[in-house]
């Protein structure tokens, strides 16, 4: 058994071998929290959600970091904006974005550390790069000279006499443009933090190396995160910790974006759609297997139609777990091991998709299995599948989907009674032998996207595709 991943530093799929036998770290870019989230920004959780359980259920013990950017640019602009503190926008946001990951069935990281709690790591880590001499202070303002670093941009591929990297405002001083900001020097009504180079604020990029280094040490198994990041932040990151002495990440993963109509969606392009908002409309369960189950590194063009399509695929999973469970009279435990094609699938770079295809495959089996009354069998495919959804976050039998569940019952219960007096109608008509009321029913009710089925024990409706 290896796990093999997708390193965009070595641009190929490698072997995975963790720094600590049987352990594997993991540091994770989070949220900044200068606004709600859209599900573009709760995918990335979810996808490294999927890899943490994956290595967990490899027998790996995990460390998982995500942490959180509280201050920077946009949070002090939307601040003086809404006339409100910076923190108050900053914790409101972290909030949401807390619930998000929760609703969709992320486990919680086992350290999620703010920015703005790390100014002390990160002032030892400018002072050691200064006395390196990569880096230098002008105006208050604290910079990395990117020529001090031979490795630099090797991680985006990119030239440095070709890269353009403008400015921020107050960025004075620089020796070279393309230099960038570590630390920012306060200005006029602005959070600001005292160093020894005068009152300021810190740089996107450095809070990420000092926070790595501080929970995960001087070297760690992988770095995560969308693949936007890949430059500056990530290529910044890099020079600052191994100028600095650390070794870092030995792997970088990145997912791909939720697009709309082809572009990143962003709160800036106006083409985001909050979390809060699509848990209104569709089940948490599905909206995780919508966002989970493509390939971490594939773009997911956003659509409701797609969004029906995995509506209709879950349910197909739910109503074989369903009428196995009833004839079984109990729900089967999840089999102690999954199937060798999932695994295999998982071990090769996150394979969802394909280890997806096995997840279907067991359903079928199983439902032929309940059409030749195997009850073993139906039983041992359900566990199977049981499993395999476990190691997704989707087994709706989870703990954690229990109060869905129970809402999706009540909302069931509901509309079950409402069919069945449609239904006790059509079997009226069919007592009475009349079979054009008794289709005419029939074809309204799938015209309702229900599936009718005839069983011995009567008739039985369930959801079929929309």
């Amino acid at each position: 058994m290896t796990i093999r991943l997708y390193d965009t530093s070595a641009r190929q799929i490698r072997d995975f071998a963790p720094l600590t036998p049987g352990c594997v770290s993991i540091y994770l870019c989070g949220a900044t929290v200068q606004s709600a989230p859209h599900i573009g920004h709760i995918r990335s959780g979810l996808n490294f959600d999927i890899l943490r359980r994956w290595f967990a259920y490899r027998g790996y013990s995990v460390t998982f970091v995500r942490n959180v950017t509280d201050i920077d640019d946009k949070i002090i602009k939307k601040s003086a904006e809404q006339e409100r503190p910076w923190w108050a926008i900053g914790y409101e946001n972290e909030r949401a974005f807390n619930a998000g990951y929760d609703a969709l069935g992320c486990l919680p990281p086992t350290y999620e550390p703010r920015a703005t709690g790390h100014v002390p790591e990160m002032i030892e880590m400018m002072r050691g790069l200064i006395e390196r001499g990569h880096a230098y202070e002008a105006d208050g303002n604290v910079y990395f000279d990117v020529r001090s670093f031979p490795g630099y941009l090797e991680l985006s591929n990119q030239d440095l006499d070709e890269l353009r990297q403008p400015s921020g405002e107050g960025e004075t001083g620089k020796r070279d443009p393309r230099d960038f900001a570590m630390w920012k020097a306060a200005k006029p009504g602005e959070p600001s933090w005292e160093t020894p180079w005068g009152r300021g604020r810190p740089g996107w990029h450095l809070e990420c190396s000092a926070m790595a280094h501080k929970y995960l040490g001087t070297a760690f198994d992988i770095h995560g995160g969308g693949l936007d990041l890949v430059f500056p932040h990530h290529e910044n990151e890099i020079a600052q910790a191994k100028a600095y002495g650390d070794d870092f990440a030995t792997y970088w993963v990145h997912n791909a974006w939720v697009t709309m109509a082809g572009e990143k969606m962003s709160k800036s392009l106006g083409n985001s759609v909050l979390v809060s908002e699509m848990v209104k409309h569709w089940r948490p369960i599905v909206l995780r297997y919508y966002l989970g189950t493509p390939h971490y590194r594939s773009m997911i063009e956003y659509s409701e139609e797609a969004l029906r399509e995995a509506e209709s695929a879950f349910a197909r999973i739910e109503g074989f777990m369903q009428r196995v469970t009833e004839k079984a009279g109990e729900t089967p435990a999840p089999a102690a091991e999954v199937p060798p094609a999932f695994a295999e699938a998982m071990d090769e770079d996150l394979g969802v998709p394909q280890a997806l295809a096995v997840i279907h495959t067991t359903v079928r089996q199983g439902n032929s299995a309940l059409a030749a009354d195997d009850k073993e069998a139906a039983v041992a495919r359900l566990a199977e599948v049981r499993a395999m959804l476990g190691v997704l976050g989707l087994d709706p039998h989870d703990p954690h989907w229990a109060g869905e569940a129970d809402r999706g019952e009540d909302l069931h219960g509901a509309v079950d009674t409402l069919v069945r007096l449609v239904l006790d109608q059509r079997e009226a008509a069919r007592s009475r032998k009349d079979w054009a009321t008794a289709d005419a029913i029939r074809d309204q009710l799938q015209q309702s996207g229900l599936v009718i089925e005839d069983s011995p024990t009567g008739p039985r409706w369930t959801l079929g595709p929309r």
